[in-house]
């Protein structure tokens, strides 16, 4: 029958002998349904009569020899008719063509990809209209159908797999506005309309969790335990933060109270790792916070953090580079500036030249695009060395301890206690890192609560005790901002030791950035999964497992920074970036629980709205007053009462919506709150240079939002990402994008 996908197999297309003649023929006059019903029905009964007659319920040689016979009779009909049919309609060799009827209707089965895709659309359409489905699900169904039933067409009807690496501009600007520069200007023309659907949009769990994922094509594989989390964390925390900024801090702004601006540091960071634990449970994707604000807060949002997220990762690794290079000069009798290039003409700050931080952050990103848990598996076995000089530093300083060092302990006021504690708060940002390795965890609910809240806690005493033990053996002003703790030791009497300690930084450190590209990496995948980078820089490598585009992206823009900007300049940008986001984490927390969709009445949420702008106002309010050094108690007599009634508000007015399934943080919603109110503390009490800078780098986000950010995702969010057909696609008349 013509058009009809009944027709013979492949395999039955030419002269298959005298033997099988009858059988062609009864196939050829007969559909595709009635050959299996003429012969497999009956070949099936028989042969499980021939069991129930021939074969006693017993064991006996000749029970066995009489099933082999009915087996053995299965079998060949299995290889002269069943295993050549099934082969041919596995691999799609029904080669007829559709009748126009089945045309018009894109039901042809053997050209399954392109018309059930059509067919699914149109049905969609349909349902929405007469139905009036939520604007928001219809886009997400929609956009999920349209990229699992791609995913199928690639794997079915391609004749050849794309490579991995891809230069192409639609590889990396595949969206509607982008197609030429017509389409631009009209999207830039469109730019207010765009951005209010922007700021009003709102990403959800299976979004991100399954519609998102395909981006990349292939799978991250699953790899990872609650002790390798734990290994990580511990990996990616202890480095610059404890065997530099210790240094640098007590000496400049603290004093011997840098112990207490690390315990007010780590209490507000394991605040945050409440946070992080109970959406990683939630919602384990690669994206971490990123994802985490784009459901809770809105696509808006979500690239701000995304914006100083990668600023962060960029600083971040840039500053661990750096510090490398000052610990191994130490490591070799040297000044710790004398690995470095004096480039005179260049503006203080800027001025010292580091090839070598550029080689050490090419290493260490080359071995986490290699693999996952290769490069798990090498932090932790290291970091055991990591613990034996920790152990080394707090037992044989505390030996040479002196605990008139400590006095004055204020010597720079509070106000230095906690400019300190929003520096060295950078020390405790590796443990977002942990976050972003949700998605190649075994089991995201056991493993991220122990692999984060275990790994924290640990680091924070560590961190205070470490930092004690410093300032009883030597004297604050006398201190090394550089290599603080190898001249401490050498001051004592134990110059070798400085060596040790030396080798045991460097070796923090190396961790710290092997840890930190993985973590990188995987925020720069979700951030291009959502198009607000380039989608290229979401693709994972199917051997491999590992997002080798966006590991290269961040190492090569760390690698330019850390080969130009000092220390101190890195640590007071990517301390303020870490704390906003942070501090939206808590604000999204709260949304989370207190807040959901088409569930929530109106006026729950303008109470919501009112109490969290309560709590931001008024610890905005605390950390104006108390920068300011106003005498008085007027300002902390309003805002912390402020701060209060806005809590209990939401506690006593607001019932909560949503319940954690495994793990949840406790105390809600006292704790998040603290955590808005501690966030911006530590910010404010950052100097007006980290908020120019902070300022200047927002407004860098927003200029390149407003120009391709915006677009790119408006396209996807609106089904306007139209992927155009390869050659073999276009021959096959299964490009779905542009049939």
């Amino acid at each position: 029958m013509p058009g009809d996908c009944t027709e013979l197999p492949q395999s039955f297309a030419g002269d298959c002998g005298g033997h099988l003649e009858s059988v062609v023929e009864l196939y050829t006059t007969t559909n595709h349904s009635g050959i299996f019903s003429t012969l497999f029905v009956p070949v099936w009964f028989l042969g499980t009569l021939g069991i129930a007659i021939f074969l006693p319920q017993r064991r006996t040689p000749k029970a066995f020899i009489r099933f082999g016979i009915c087996t053995a009779v299965m079998l060949i009909y299995y290889m002269l008719f069943d295993l050549h049919a099934t082969f041919d309609m596995a691999h799609q060799q029904c080669e007829s063509e559709p009748t126009e009827a089945e045309r018009n209707n894109n039901l042809h089965d053997c050209d399954f990809s392109g018309s059930v895709l059509d067919y699914v659309r149109v049905a969609i359409q349909k349902i929405g209209k007469h139905q009036k489905i939520a604007k928001n699900t219809d886009i997400s169904l929609s956009l999920s159908l349209s990229l699992s039933l791609s995913a199928m067409e690639g794997s079915s009807n391609r004749v050849e797999a794309r490579s991995y690496w891809r230069w192409s501009k639609k590889d990396f600007f595949p969206e509607e506005s982008f197609k030429n520069w017509g389409a631009y200007r009209s999207a830039l023309s469109q730019t207010c309309p765009r951005l209010k659907d922007r700021l009003l949009d709102r990403s959800d769990d299976s979004y991100e969790l399954d519609v998102l994922r395909l981006q990349s094509e292939n799978d991250m594989k699953r790899c990872l335990t609650w002790w390798d989390l734990m290994w990580i964390g511990f990996g990616a925390v202890v480095g610059t933060g404890i065997f530099v900024l210790t240094g640098q801090e007590a000496r400049n702004d603290a004093g011997p109270s840098i112990v207490l601006s690390y315990a007010a540091a780590g209490l507000s960071a394991l605040l945050s790792v409440f946070c992080y634990a109970e959406f990683a449970v939630e919602i384990p994707v690669a994206g971490g916070s990123f994802s985490y604000l784009r459901v809770e807060l809105g696509d808006f949002a979500a690239f701000i953090a995304a914006g100083n997220i990668l600023l962060e990762s960029l600083v971040g690794a840039a500053g661990l580079a750096r510090s490398w290079t000052s610990y191994f000069a130490t490591l070799c009798n040297l000044d710790p500036n004398s690995l470095r290039i004096h480039a005179h003409g260049l503006a203080e700050g800027f001025n010292f030249l580091d090839p070598i931080a550029v080689v050490v952050l090419i290493t260490c990103s080359t071995i986490a695009m290699v693999g996952t848990q290769i490069t798990s598996r090498l932090n932790w076995i290291t970091s055991v060395f990591s613990v034996v000089v920790i152990l080394f530093v707090i037992i044989a300083g505390s030996v040479h301890a002196d605990a008139s060092n400590l006095l004055p302990f204020f010597p720079f006021g509070i106000h230095g206690t906690f400019k300190a504690a929003a520096v060295v708060y950078w020390a405790y940002t590796g443990f977002d890192m942990v976050a972003t390795l949700a998605e190649e965890t075994k089991n995201p609910p056991k493993d991220i609560p122990l692999g984060l809240v275990g790994s924290m806690s640990i680091i924070t005493v560590m961190y205070c005790v470490m930092a004690l033990v410093l300032c009883m053996m030597q004297r604050y002003s006398e201190l090394d901002v550089n290599a603080a703790y190898s001249i401490a030791f050498a001051s004592v009497g134990m110059k070798w030791a400085k060596y040790l300690v030396a080798l045991g930084a460097l070796k923090g450190m190396t961790t710290g950035l092997l840890v930190g590209s993985l973590g990188q990496g995987r925020y720069t995948t979700q951030i291009a999964r959502a198009h607000m980078i380039p989608p290229a820089f979401a693709l994972v490598h199917p051997k491999t497992g590992t997002p080798i585009y966006a590991t290269l992206l961040v190492t090569i823009c760390s690698a330019c920074i850390a080969f130009f900007s000092s220390l101190d300049v890195l640590a007071t940008v990517s301390s303020i970036s870490t704390l906003f986001i942070f501090m939206l984490m808590a604000v999204a927390l709260l949304v989370r629980r207190y807040y959901a969709k088409d569930i929530t009445p109106k006026p729950d949420l303008f109470k919501l709205l009112g109490f969290l702008s309560v709590i931001i106002g008024s610890s905005i309010g605390l950390t104006v007053y108390w920068s300011s050094e106003t005498s008085g108690w007027i300002g902390y007599a309003i805002s912390v009462p402020l701060w209060f009634l806005g809590t209990l508000g939401i506690a006593i007015f607001l019932p909560q919506r949503r319940t954690p399934k495994v793990w949840g943080v406790p105390l809600v919603p006292w704790l998040p709150s603290l955590s808005i109110a501690m966030n911006l503390f530590l910010m404010g009490s950052l100097g007006y240079q980290a908020f120019i800078r902070f300022g200047i780098c927002t407004a860098v986000m927003l200029i390149y939002y407003l120009f391709f950010g915006l677009h790119a995702t408006f396209d996807v969010a609106h089904d306007q990402y139209k992927s155009e057909p390869t050659k073999v696609e276009k021959k096959s008349n299964v490009g779905v994008a542009g049939s």
